[in-house]
């Protein structure tokens, strides 16, 4: 009797538990789809996802870290420097696989030019360059699902990279109008201001992001204010606008407005090709501004480098204002550009919308010999205007002064580092609490010199670096032994930041000498090998996706985890009336727009990348059952498309839980032979992608909702309770391994993760 006693007791508490977390308002799994006005982002809860990386570790769980835990921050380190043209792409793994001598000769054709930007491997969705809006959204689905709250991005040599960021605020706030999350965004300024490279900076993003107030609902706010990792004397000082090129992006028009104070004949502009031949653009003049009246359009092929293109006519045009757009780029090409606004009567613009800065004019008046260029107005402000901004600026930021060196166990307060070697050191804020701390995948570090030191040089710490040593064994850089031993000198010192080092670094330039390092070797400071780099990203092959999800398993330490309620269970009667799964919980979601479209070139001679594979877009899924069967529920955006598609709604089962059994730990596949009421239950045989036919199971599709019933004998689960995960992919397989689900169609959930649903009693 006792021991039924404390059945019954248990029993009570589950149930109890059950009826709280759906009452709970940031634990419950609620069913609306998109988001609805009071819930203006749609949580996945992807916290509660559950998954195996490829080494066999299980993700944490409620039951392992326990519930969600207040201000926890985590930020990204993230780069936007990669571009399309030029050379390349250069691969270390690739180079030295080939020509392993290149070690020992930097002058080795292998290697290419001096100074050009080397990979270290390849990402796993290619060599994409950083204004490829399908990886933008890819990157933005991943860091969210792993919870990082932030993005920082790497500003420290000076460059805003303004168009690749603007690419990234465009994908991410059109997602964010959906219900869809994303990290937020921060910036990481130049360590020191000789010349007035930070002023610069600071005062570039600022003028260009947070002035005209652009994405404001991407700023990531620090102490009530948007973070910046800049001195605070950054926001002193004059300020310069820059001359300097904007690319031209496919889809993505650069344009400038003018006022011209009298007639004209000849308007252009001067276009860079960074050096490449066969470049080309069309150029259109319109009345007033970007949705003005055409008035001229000219196709320009085979532009020289930083030459001047015009739009002639022989009937001048009148005094007036007007709008000059470049669109259509054919090879590489961009617009010579000011960072400041520097004309009166006019402003750049970027794909259709306002943007700080200008565009090089030139315009040949009716009165005049020939063109000339629009000369610039007063570039710097009065002292009294630069005082005034200065102010403002101050104002506005939280400032975080950035630390460049990896070993200052003391730092100053209100100082944040970006990477460090193990024991890192906790970042104090003014008031000597601790705020911030880093962890970084691997350091290019030295213990014999004590300092900073090349990643191609002997002795850098790599991946596998750690308790004082490089782990050898074989295998060893799958394993995360550096990043695994800086998180958890993180999580004892429990700080509310921590800066990760990093997402999607991936370069280092080729250099014959660096400080006092000479070559050979050659000279990669920071990224050099699969060993030597500190990229978390997936890479093509090597140690795959293991990063990734060593990463969401920290910060689910850090954080803390969601519990996941239990399945309520109800019959289903499988006729179409899908009302009747509105009472069924929890609701089990997934992000709205994310099956795959691409179409982008790559860096260098790579790409271009194209994959139309995505199709139906599925939203959510629940799970019922009764004592005979299970009853599986997808709902996607739009109408299901017909069941003769190829790899059509697949439904992977893992009734056991048990990722060492079955493909990827999924015992069962259901779809794979569909039939006009019927559809295929089919077990895996012998781990690989082989299913052998189990049974034909009801299945309803109407409009875009679909049921399936499964008899609960069938997949083994005879008695209860019992855990089943499970998964939603349409349109994925392409090669029979995990990358299928993060580079084809639409998986739900994500990539290597998984519903769980917990079965806990019988249906009365």
């Amino acid at each position: 009797m006792l021991q039924r006693k404390h059945v019954l007791i248990g029993w009570f508490f589950i149930l109890a538990l059950y009826g709280i977390i759906l009452m709970h308002p940031r634990i419950s799994m609620a069913q609306n789809t998109p988001a609805s006005k009071k819930e203006r982002v749609r949580d996945l809860y992807s916290d509660t996802w559950v998954g195996v990386d490829g080494l066999g570790r299980p993700l944490p769980t409620y039951k392992d870290v326990g519930p969600p835990r207040k201000d926890r921050t985590v930020g990204m380190f993230y780069f936007l420097t990669f571009a399309s043209g030029g050379e390349g792409p250069y691969d270390n793994t690739r180079i030295l696989a080939a020509h392993p001598d290149a070690m020992k000769d930097i002058n080795n054709p292998a290697w290419g030019p001096l100074n050009m930007a080397h990979y270290w491997g390849e990402p796993l969705f290619g060599y994409y360059v950083s204004n490829d809006k399908s990886v933008l959204r890819k990157h933005a689905q991943m860091l969210q699902n792993a919870g990082v709250d932030t993005v920082i991005f790497d500003n420290s040599n000076a460059v805003t990279y303004d168009q690749a960021r603007n690419t990234l605020c465009k994908v991410w706030e059109s997602m964010r109008r959906v219900g869809d999350d994303t990290p937020r965004i921060a910036f990481l300024c130049p360590f020191g201001n000789p010349g007035g490279i930070g002023t610069r900076t600071l005062r570039e993003l600022y003028d260009t992001l947070y002035a005209p107030d652009l994405y404001p609902d991407l700023w990531f706010k620090w102490k009530g204010k948007p973070l910046v990792m800049a001195d605070p004397s950054y926001a002193e000082g004059n300020y310069a606008p820059l001359h300097e090129p904007a690319q031209l992006i496919d889809g993505d028009p650069l344009g400038q407005s003018f006022t011209a104070g009298k007639s004209f004949t000849e308007v252009g502009g001067e276009f860079p090709t960074w050096n490449t031949k066969n470049s080309g653009l069309t150029i259109v003049l319109r009345a007033q501004g970007p949705t003005g009246k055409v008035l001229a359009i000219k196709k320009a092929a085979n532009v020289v480098d930083n030459s001047t293109v015009y739009i002639t006519s022989k009937e001048p045009f009148p005094a007036g204002k007007y709008y000059l757009e470049i669109t259509d780029p054919v090879g590489q090409i961009g617009w010579w550009s000011y960072s400041g606004n520097v004309y009166d009567g006019g402003t750049a613009f970027e794909g259709g919308n306002v943007t700080v800065g200008d565009r090089t004019l030139w315009i040949g008046y009716s009165d005049s010999a020939q063109p000339a260029q629009l000369s610039p107005g007063k570039v710097n402000d009065t002292p009294e205007q630069e005082a005034a901004v200065s102010r403002k600026i101050s104002d506005f930021f939280t400032f975080r002064t950035p630390i460049a060196p990896y070993n200052i166990q003391n730092p100053p307060p209100d100082h944040w580092a970006w990477l460090q070697v193990y024991p890192q050191a906790p970042q104090r804020d003014s008031k000597g609490n601790i705020e911030q701390v880093t962890v970084g995948v691997a350091q290019n570090y030295n213990a014999t010199v004590n300092n900073t030191a090349p990643m191609s040089v002997p002795g850098a710490f790599g991946r596998s670096y750690h308790d004082g040593m490089e782990d050898t064994s074989p295998g060893a850089v799958n394993w995360g032994y550096n990043v695994a031993e800086q998180w958890k000198r993180a999580l004892n010192l429990d700080p509310p930041f921590i800066f990760n080092t990093g997402w999607n670094e991936w370069t280092a330039g080729l250099m014959d000498h660096w400080v006092s390092w000479t070559a050979p070797p050659p000279i990669f400071v920071d990224e050099f090998t699969e060993e030597y780099s500190r990229d978390i990203e997936p890479m093509n092959g090597g140690h795959g996706d293991d990063y990734y999800y060593q990463l969401v398993s920290f910060i689910r330490r850090y954080k803390g985890v969601r519990p996941l309620p239990p399945v309520k269970p109800m019959p289903i009667t499988m006729n179409g009336n899908f009302s009747e799964w509105d009472k069924v919980m929890p609701e089990y979601r997934d992000a709205i727009g994310d099956p795959v479209h691409r179409d982008s070139p790559g860096v260098g001679k790579a790409g271009p990348y194209v994959n139309n594979t995505g199709r139906n877009d599925i939203v959510a899924a629940k799970v019922s059952y009764d004592k005979k069967y299970i009853y599986f529920y997808v709902r996607t955006y739009k109408k299901i498309t017909p069941h003769t598609d190829p790899d059509w709604m697949l439904l992977y089962i893992n009734s056991d839980a048990d990722y060492k059994t079955g493909w990827l730990g999924y015992d069962y596949v259901v779809n794979r032979h569909v039939g006009e009421h019927l559809t295929s239950l089919e077990r895996n045989v012998r781990g690989k992608y082989q299913w052998a036919p189990v049974t034909n199971v009801k299945y309803v599709v109407r409009g875009n909702q679909m049921e399936i019933a499964i008899p609960r004998k069938a997949i083994g689960i005879d008695t209860l309770p019992a855990i089943i995960d499970f998964k939603w992919a349409d349109h994925c397989y392409a090669k029979g391994d995990w990358t299928d689900f993060t580079l084809n169609g639409d998986a739900a959930p994500d990539d290597r993760f998984n519903y769980r649903a917990k079965l806990i009693r019988d249906f009365p």
